[in-house]
């Protein structure tokens, strides 16, 4: 089982990416691979190729542009954020067979925690859910993804809303997409907590990723 762990909280988010970035360049084709569990004090992240236009009002809120994929999203307390360090080449993972698995994962624990029907939106990665419960509505993000490649080696991951206040991310496009409505456990009625919910995520992703690792 590939190992996790904790950072510790509120992680600020330029040293958990200088962290990310110092550990993925210092690593070799033997570096075990590892899971870091965060929650940031607010912030709000640009991808690579984000466009600031989506950024509608940070308020007193930080902007940082980092190298992951994506658009802009908001990262702060209440949120789950698992960093996957993992080597994509051992694993024979292509990067669309990995995002593939990081969906899956969410999916799946959404499911165990009682929240129904989760799922994917064509063109646009991440989780969403059925606003009102039911299938067929409008959707609404509760899980972010994003992340980097590098030599073969990924790092960034994902993030779930568990129970935060949710108003930050009215001042943005979250992803690049107006007007997308954004919950979290809480809203769906899941009484988890962040460490409860992030500690069930990491042990499910340290799974799914082992198996890969052995095929």
């Amino acid at each position: 089982m590939i190992p996790y762990k904790w950072l510790p909280r509120p992680t600020p988010y330029l040293q958990a990416w200088q962290a990310m970035r110092d550990f993925t360049e210092s690593r070799d084709e033997h570096t075990p691979d590892e899971i870091w569990l965060a929650e940031h004090a607010p912030v709000y992240t640009l991808g690579q190729a984000g466009k600031p236009e989506h950024v509608l009002n940070h308020g007193d809120i930080e902007i940082v542009r980092c190298d992951r994929g994506g658009q802009v999203t908001y990262h702060g307390p209440g949120q789950v954020v698992a960093y996957c360090l993992v080597d994509l080449r051992r694993m024979k993972l292509f990067v669309k067979e990995y995002v593939a698995l990081l969906e899956d994962v969410l999916i799946d624990l959404l499911a165990g925690m009682g929240v129904r029907g989760a799922c994917r939106k064509p063109g646009a990665p991440g989780v969403y859910v059925p606003l009102g419960g039911s299938a067929g509505g409008e959707l609404a993000k509760i899980a972010a993804l994003g992340i980097k490649v590098r030599n073969g080696c990924a790092y960034h991951g994902l993030a779930l809303n568990v129970d935060m206040d949710l108003a930050p991310f009215l001042g943005i496009n979250p992803c690049g997409y107006e007007g997308l409505k954004t919950v979290d456990l809480r809203s769906r009625g899941i009484g988890a907590t962040v460490t409860e919910t992030g500690e069930s995520l990491a042990r499910r992703l340290a799974a799914r990723l082992g198996q890969a690792g052995q095929c």
